[in-house]
């Protein structure tokens, strides 16, 4: 099976003691967000977590830990865009970020790291043709890196209306720009465009429009075949065939603080949730309380063993 530690708060930045920590105690113990007292046990166990899926926007403290994640397979996405501190106040520089892509990327393999320059968003500073003029320098510098860059533009969530009320949405004529010369400066630097939950209109133009968390993703890092069970195999609103697997973090708790993020619902609360964060405790955010119901996951292997050349192609 696949665990993703990415879709709600970014623990390689954060949490990189904590993630060990149960690594090395062989299990998690995760809330649900919608109902807190209900609580899944996770194995972490090498035996049947297949690969480990990452979403961060800085992998730096990860770096000293890789030798003791070499019995997972792994997927990486590394978000790097180009703005500043006005819209993602604590990301480190970006210069340096790129630096710790390369070297993750000479880690783990080129088939198990992906660039998201996502979500993007136009205003009077972060113009259409600024974008343009970013992205090709950030291609140029990790070229040879990496053969994927996972593109999407801003969605005006709730949370975002509250912590970023000037944001728009882009338009569909400056969506198709942006995404037209994108394309052609991803092919120029080895790497494909794939639009992230964007429906299939960059298709016609050269981007891979069916995912990004694909099983075909996972499969290309790990180089063999996923025996995947169907009820596993949800699409992610119709518009994709991301597999997102289960998720070991917990919402409002990411310190990067980034203005357009969905996952975090004010910048007080997230600072209140890290002050609960114990690195010791199998739990993300906080411990054990009163009338939790623990549920052990079942968990198998989705490895069939079936090694073909065309996953390495």
């Amino acid at each position: 099976m696949i665990i993703q530690t990415g879709m709600r708060t970014d623990i390689p930045a954060f949490y990189s003691e904590w993630l060990m920590n149960r690594i090395k105690e062989g299990y998690v113990l995760v809330r649900n967000p919608y109902n807190p007292l209900q609580v899944t046990k996770y194995s972490l166990s090498p035996d049947v977590v297949d690969l480990l899926a990452f979403c961060t926007k800085n992998p730096a403290p990860m770096l000293k830990h890789m030798d003791r994640l070499r019995q997972y397979g792994q997927y990486w996405f590394v978000t790097i865009t180009p703005y500043g501190t006005e819209v993602e106040p604590n990301v480190p520089d970006k210069k340096t970020v790129m630096e710790d892509f390369k070297k993750l990327s000479n880690i783990v393999g080129i088939d198990s790291i992906g660039w998201r320059y996502d979500p993007i968003l136009i205003d009077q500073l972060h113009t259409v043709e600024w974008h343009i003029q970013e992205f090709e320098k950030m291609a140029s510098s990790l070229s040879g890196y990496t053969h994927t860059c996972v593109i999407s533009f801003i969605d005006i969530y709730q949370k975002v209306t509250r912590n970023f009320p000037e944001a728009k949405a882009v338009t569909a004529s400056d969506s198709i720009r942006i995404g037209k010369e994108f394309i052609k400066i991803a092919t120029k630097y080895d790497m494909v465009i794939r639009p992230c939950a964007e429906g299939n209109e960059l298709a016609a133009y050269g981007a891979d429009c069916s995912g990004c968390m694909t099983v075909d993703t996972y499969e290309k890092a790990l180089h063999t075949h996923l025996d995947v069970p169907k009820q596993k195999m949800n699409q992610r609103n119709g518009t994709c065939a991301c597999l997102l697997g289960v998720d070991i973090g917990a919402y409002d708790t990411c310190g990067h603080l980034c203005r357009y993020c969905y996952a975090n619902a004010n910048s007080a609360l997230v600072r209140e949730n890290m002050k609960r964060h114990n690195p010791k405790s199998p739990f993300l955010l906080g411990g054990s309380m009163p009338g939790d119901i623990i549920h052990e996951a079942k968990q198998t292997s989705w490895i069939d063993g079936q090694m073909t050349l065309d996953l390495f192609s």
